[in-house]
């Protein structure tokens, strides 16, 4: 059975030592891959503790990309609905 996080638990995980980004409802730690990443850490530092689906999407990632962010879930996000809580102002 794979973990479950809220929104409120993958807004505590938006720094360089503890990357969290949540794609299609589920949860991913992206920490240890922040240096490897082609597009740079930035890229994956502005979605920290965000939804960052659009994002992932957008750029047209490879199916090699897709399969590594897959191996980095470490859960599902069991509050999708109230995503508005933690979003910028």
């Amino acid at each position: 059975m794979s973990k479950t996080f809220t929104w409120a638990d993958v807004a505590d995980h938006n720094s360089r030592k503890s990357t969290w980004l949540v794609v299609e409802n589920e949860v991913f730690d992206c920490t240890k891959f922040l240096e490897e990443h082609p597009g740079g850490e930035e890229v994956i530092m502005e979605n920290a503790g965000f939804d960052a689906t659009d994002a992932f999407d957008e750029i047209g990632h490879s199916d090699d990309a897709k399969d590594l962010l897959k191996s980095m879930k470490i859960g599902t996000l069991v509050d999708s609905v109230s995503k508005c809580c933690c979003l910028p102002m």
